[in-house]
């Protein structure tokens, strides 16, 4: 997890609003399976999300797209990219593949305070990390469909009747 605390240092170091969701999320309540990026969800509002790009540009990450990374920071871009191009993450990648990719969502999959406020939060190492509930996750990956969706799901409903 070293890798993964470079990147939650960095932005606890910020003060930024985030929460760990998808994979990683689901191996962080207990689900046995691997990921290979991270998936967050970071408070939109232009100042908040233009500290959490500057915070992860200066980890080394550039976008995957050709744009600049502030734009994540502009709403009407990002409401372009969602028309346009149908984006739902905007995804960050590591040129030196010391770190693993990330995506935050372009908009928000649930109410962000309430994923905020049910988040669960954990101990990596030496700092704090917020990752969505498991209701909330299951909610997001049932929204997803996608096969690994519905394993992760079939898992994390385990947890919640235990």
């Amino acid at each position: 997890m070293l890798q993964h605390e470079r990147i939650f240092r960095a932005l606890n170091a910020i003060k930024g609003n985030y929460v760990v969701v998808g994979g990683l999320a689901a191996v962080l309540h207990g689900v046995n399976r691997l990921t290979h990026d991270i998936d967050l969800v970071v408070e939109l509002r232009a100042e908040p999300a233009l500290e959490v790009i500057t915070a992860l540009s200066s980890l080394g990450y550039r976008p995957k797209v050709p744009v600049d990374a502030r734009d994540f920071a502009d709403s009407d871009k990002r409401s372009a990219w969602i028309r346009e191009k149908g984006m739902q993450v905007f995804s960050l990648w590591d040129p030196s593949n010391e770190l693993p990719t990330l995506d935050l969502f372009v908009e928000y999959p649930v109410d962000f305070d309430e994923l905020l406020a049910d988040a669960a939060v954990i101990d990596l190492g030496d700092c704090k990390v917020s990752i969505a509930s498991v209701p909330h996750l299951i909610s997001m990956k049932r929204k997803a469909g996608r096969e690994q969706d519905m394993r992760d799901i079939e898992t994390l409903s385990k947890l919640t009747h235990d």
